[in-house]
């Protein structure tokens, strides 16, 4: 497409990663306290089409090298589209942004980040309104069934902070309804390979039960998204026989994790750390991890930015656990998995956790055992792992005292 825009745009730049050093700026990432991309579906009255709005400064009017806050939120409407279709159209963001020579996007919904290159910047792409116009390019030529879109660019930090309050009510209304199905009410998951540009031999599989690991798409977004587009980067699993109830595991789910994997691996657990854990991509929200010492496990998320209990910030661990690889101990997550009743159930899920950021203990108080949650270490009660099994003891942590049993 070299000529239509002012960089080179199509799918050989995915996978391209855009260092501090050679960015001209960046929006979101762990810089910038409010972030996040919103695609709303609206009647065809409502929506401009082809509008690009910026509020707040362009990229022409920031310092190299800088963070600003962003809101991109997308308008869409068109005769054939459903509600349960706006979070597939939300995570076609990072597939098309990714296709733009220059441009790197990592990350969903409200943990965005995104780069801008020096040399993309010195070709052209020196302002958002070029981004929207690929972006809309995109969206309009591989998916038919919309019949107008607009994009809003928000940089203004006052009004990304008034904007975010409602993303995330939109977001969590979203995973309110994907809870309650459970994996054996239905026939087929669903397998998300939108990562697999970062992570070639990762396949994402969504069940009722476990969201995918980016927190973007739950089982009903898989279906919206199939329906959307049947020869797209989602695609229907069927189940086929269920070989471990427990552990979650299915001989479709194996059939496809060693084609997708090219023969990487040949079965995955869907609900256990060990053994034959899910892969994990690079846009995973948090990361569940072992601690031999006290013989449990920890979950940090993405925005926390100190050292866990184990001595290494979250970056270290996600470099240790990405790339599509399966490694016992470290596996990538959505925090909403968190709810579900078969988080990581045959490890022992939330009754085997001795350590959280206090950030994620407090969001997901309702989740986790009211009998668990006091016995449960932050990094305000313990700073390593000498101190975390002098305090699990302490407290009488029911897992370290052996009153927790694993399911057979």
């Amino acid at each position: 497409m070299a000529g239509i825009f002012p960089v080179d745009v199509g799918p050989q730049y995915e996978g391209e990663v855009i260092r501090k050093g050679d960015m001209h700026v960046e929006f979101g990432g762990p810089a910038a306290k409010f972030k996040f991309e919103l695609a709303t579906l609206k009647d065809v009255g409502e929506v401009e089409d082809q509008k690009i709005t910026i509020i707040g400064p362009d990229m022409g009017e920031m310092t190299e090298g800088s963070s600003h806050p962003l809101a991109l939120m997308i308008d869409v409407a068109g005769a054939k589209l459903e509600k349960d279709m706006e979070p597939v159209f939300e995570r076609r963001i990072h597939l098309y942004a990714n296709y733009i020579e220059g441009l790197y996007h990592m990350n969903q919904r409200d943990e965005i980040w995104i780069r801008i290159s020096k040399d993309a910047y010195k070709k052209g792409l020196n302002s958002l309104e070029a981004v929207g116009q690929i972006l809309m390019f995109l969206y309009t030529s591989e998916l038919d069934v919309i019949e107008k879109i607009a994009i809003t660019f928000v940089t203004d930090p006052k009004k990304v902070e008034e904007l975010y309050p409602k993303a995330k009510e939109v977001y969590k209304a979203r995973d309110e309804r994907a809870r309650g199905l459970k994996d054996e009410d239905v026939q087929e998951f669903y397998s998300c390979a939108l990562c697999q540009s970062f992570a070639p031999t990762h396949i994402c599989i969504a069940t009722p039960e476990r969201i995918a690991n980016c927190g973007a798409i739950s089982w009903f977004d898989g279906r919206a998204a199939f329906k959307l587009d049947p020869e797209g980067p989602v695609q229907e699993v069927k189940k086929g026989e269920c070989l471990d109830p427990i552990r979650g595991e299915y001989s479709g789910c194996n059939q496809l994790g060693q084609v997708k994997s090219m023969g990487a691996y040949d079965r995955v657990y869907l609900h256990s750390a060990f053994e034959h854990p899910h892969t994990s991509c690079g846009c995973f929200q948090a990361i569940w991890f072992y601690i031999p010492e006290v013989d449990a496990f920890g979950v940090v998320h993405r925005d926390f930015a100190g050292p866990t209990v184990a001595g290494v910030p979250f970056s270290t661990m996600a470099a240790e656990a990405s790339g599509g690889r399966q490694v016992e101990g470290f596996l990538g997550l959505a925090l909403e998995y968190l709810r579900s009743p078969r988080f990581l159930q045959a490890d022992g899920g939330l009754k085997r956790c001795v350590w959280m950021p206090k950030e994620i203990k407090e969001r997901y108080k309702e989740a986790i055992p009211a009998d668990l949650y006091d016995k449960i270490a932050t990094e305000e009660d313990v700073k390593n792992v000498d101190e975390l099994a002098a305090w699990l003891d302490k407290v009488g942590h029911p897992w370290v005292k052996g009153e927790v049993e694993l399911p057979v």
